[in-house]
C-alpha cells in the first residue's frame, strides 16, 4: 500500500507510474465524485420524480469526466516524458491510468496517496 515497486502489481511499477499517481494525488478531480453521485442513481429508483434529473445530471457528469480524463491523459504524458524521456508508455496507456485512478474515491486508492491534494509534484 505504500507504493513499493517490490509489492505492488504489475500495473503499478516503475517510476513513471508512481509519478502519474502522485500527479493525480496532487490534484482535486471532479472525477472521483462519480462514485458518490451514482448513488443519487439509486436512491432515485426509491423516489421516481426525480429521475429525469439524476439521468441529466449523469450525463453532464459523464461529459465532464471526459473532458477532464483528456486533460488529465494529457498533463501526465507531458510530466513523465520530461522527467523520464526513455519511458515507452504512450500517451493514452498512461492517460487511461490515471483517469482510473482519479475516478477512486481517495482513501480507497492502492497503493496510498504519497502526496497530499495542492502538494507540489
Amino acid at each position: 500500500m505504500a507504493g513499493d515497486d517490490r509489492y505492488v502489481l504489475a500495473r503499478d511499477r516503475g517510476p513513471a507510474r508512481a509519478l502519474v499517481r502522485d500527479v493525480v494525488d496532487a490534484r482535486r478531480n471532479i472525477t472521483g465524485l462519480f462514485m458518490p453521485l451514482a448513488l443519487l442513481v439509486v436512491l432515485s429508483f426509491l423516489y421516481p420524480p426525480i429521475q429525469g434529473a439524476v439521468a441529466l445530471a449523469m450525463f453532464a457528469m459523464m461529459l465532464v469526466m471526459a473532458i477532464e480524463g483528456i486533460f488529465l491523459a494529457r498533463l501526465v504524458s507531458r510530466r513523465v516524458h520530461e522527467r523520464f524521456p526513455d519511458e515507452a508508455a504512450g500517451t493514452v496507456k498512461l492517460g487511461w491510468y490515471a483517469f482510473i485512478r482519479a475516478s477512486q474515491i481517495r482513501k480507497l486508492r492502492a497503493p496510498r496517496p504519497q502526496v497530499k491534494p495542492g502538494d507540489a509534484v
